[in-house]
């Protein structure tokens, strides 16, 4: 099956190609930036060698002459440009920008005034475990954000028990590959490196998408609380949220066991999670430690990976009625 990559430059763009030239099933057959390069390896020399294809000015028509599904790894805004047009002349495609995440009040609340407000509310949030059966039939998947990705694998199962009236407060860590490829002044060398510190508090992007979806998903009105950090790794992502339970008779281990049994991109550990463990893979790893009320939950992903491209590659299976898992990474970076 044909299937093209817009937006291959950056970093999850990359690991976008990765995955699919180990892909049984798809077949690259579009690659595409917003300026055209004559090689996918001028791009990405640890390509030489490896994968040699012309990377086209991105173009909706010449897409559909190629592919059926196209991934979208494009800023937001530039994304839902190019999916109104994938989409009027019938590609499938998966979003990994924050374009079809949220409803369009959260959106323009966030971001900016969004043009596809009709492919907006057909869009199908792409957290797997949650949404596979709407995803199996989607024509459009809006692919999570990473810590969206943590936050919600981690507090899902617990909804039904947190205290509504006491706010969950979510201390996210990220290696700086999430924020794209664009220097900044936060990402250079001298600033990150033997460095950490907080960036945006409380006002991030994504705890709009943290927040509709724990509401929605849950079925509960739970105030949250969310403070990213960068820190000097190149990739990963650990996440801490912090909850009151409604009563300490409440077996959290149970009820997490039984949420994600049979899920096998779900890890349930027994002592604190670690980045190491999971970057490379398409894991969640997930722990918890009780105390009377008080609930800690500790999840570690690969923010490029489980956060972004990986997670983008099972939306797509199942979109097109592959087994889930085909050609997901599975094992970490280790040593």
């Amino acid at each position: 099956m044909p299937v093209g990559i817009v937006g291959v430059s950056g970093y999850t763009g990359l690991e976008l190609l990765k995955i699919l030239l180990s892909h049984p099933v798809f077949e690259i057959a579009y690659l595409a930036n917003q300026e055209g390069t004559e090689d996918v390896s001028h791009i990405h020399p640890s390509l030489v060698n490896v994968c040699h294809q012309p990377v086209h000015k991105a173009d909706p028509k010449v897409a559909k002459q190629c592919c059926k599904l196209i991934f979208l790894a494009l800023p937001h805004q530039k994304a839902m440009e190019f999916a109104k047009e994938a989409l009027e002349l019938g590609l499938q495609v998966v979003d990994l920008s924050a374009d079809y995440r949220l409803s369009q009040e959260s959106y323009e609340r966030f971001y900016t005034r969004h043009i596809d407000v009709e492919n907006l509310q057909h869009a199908i949030y792409g957290l797997v475990e949650w949404q596979r059966g709407l995803i199996k039939k989607a024509r459009i998947v809006a692919n999570p954000g990473c810590y969206p990705t943590a936050s919600l694998l981690g507090l899902l199962p617990f909804t039904p028990y947190i205290d509504s009236q006491i706010s969950v407060f979510i201390d996210a860590k990220s290696g700086v590959s999430g924020a794209g490829k664009t220097l900044s002044e936060n990402t250079h060398y001298t600033t990150i490196n033997e460095n950490m510190f907080a960036y945006s508090p409380m006002k991030h992007r994504h705890s709009g998408e943290i927040i509709e979806k724990l509401n929605r998903f849950g079925r509960c009105d739970l105030k949250v609380q969310f403070v990213p950090h960068l820190t000097p790794l190149t990739r990963g992502m650990l996440v801490s949220a912090f909850v009151h339970l409604k009563s300490a008779n409440i077996d959290t281990l149970a009820i997490l066991k039984d949420c994600y049994k049979g899920e096998r991109s779900i890890r349930i550990a027994t002592e604190p999670v670690r980045i190491k463990d999971v970057v490379g893979t398409h894991f969640c790893n997930i722990y918890i430690q009780q105390d009377g009320k008080d609930l800690w939950i500790n999840v570690a992903i690969d923010n490029l990976l489980r956060g972004a491209s990986s997670q983008a590659i099972v939306n797509a299976n199942l979109m097109c009625g592959i087994e889930e898992l085909t050609a997901i990474p599975m094992f970490a970076y280790v040593p």
